[in-house]
């Protein structure tokens, strides 16, 4: 998967990633889940959202990742695919999907890094599928394009450009 920085999300998109999400912050006993595109920016979220800057969160989840990246790379290493951050009371379980999105779970002691781990695997799977698929639709949707791009200019004669730049 690699939709990279043209990245568009239609309606049905956003409703089965908002889905998946509703289902992960609900199984996994979590406080809140967000999926980020590696840019920082908010692509969607279940759970208890209010009273926090979910721009700031996913901007600096991003920037995380990209620091990770770079220990990452000084050990040999591709990438560090999951980073967990323990605190006092919460906790963040952060994902790097198909090398593109990231999923961040808060969670608290209603639940428990294991639990939070297998449903993240899960999630995981199901996110790294939609986005698959939303990259094949790119793809479809480019190849179309170009392909109407090409004949309309078949259909472009000689006469017409010199009619357009006022010559003849």
């Amino acid at each position: 998967m690699e939709p990279g920085p043209d990245l568009i999300l239609y309606e049905e998109d956003l409703t089965q990633i908002t889905a998946c999400l509703i289902r992960l912050h609900h199984d996994a006993r979590s406080k809140a889940v967000f999926l980020i595109d590696k840019n920082g920016q908010l692509l969607g979220s279940a759970g208890e959202t209010a009273g926090l800057d979910t721009t700031a969160l996913a901007t600096l989840a991003a920037g995380n990742i990209a620091a990770t990246g770079g220990l990452a790379q000084l050990l040999g290493q591709r990438e560090f695919s999951i980073l967990f951050h323990e605190g006092e009371r919460d906790h963040l379980h952060i994902s790097v999907i198909g090398g593109q999105v990231i999923l961040l779970i808060l969670f608290d002691q209603r639940s428990s890094l294991g639990l939070i781990r297998l449903r993240a695997k899960k999630a995981t799977e199901e996110i790294g599928q939609i986005f698959e698929e939303i990259t094949r639709k790119l793809k479809r949707n480019r190849r179309e394009d170009r392909t109407l791009l090409a004949s309309a200019f078949a259909e472009i004669t000689d006469e017409d450009i010199d009619n357009l730049f006022g010559k003849g």
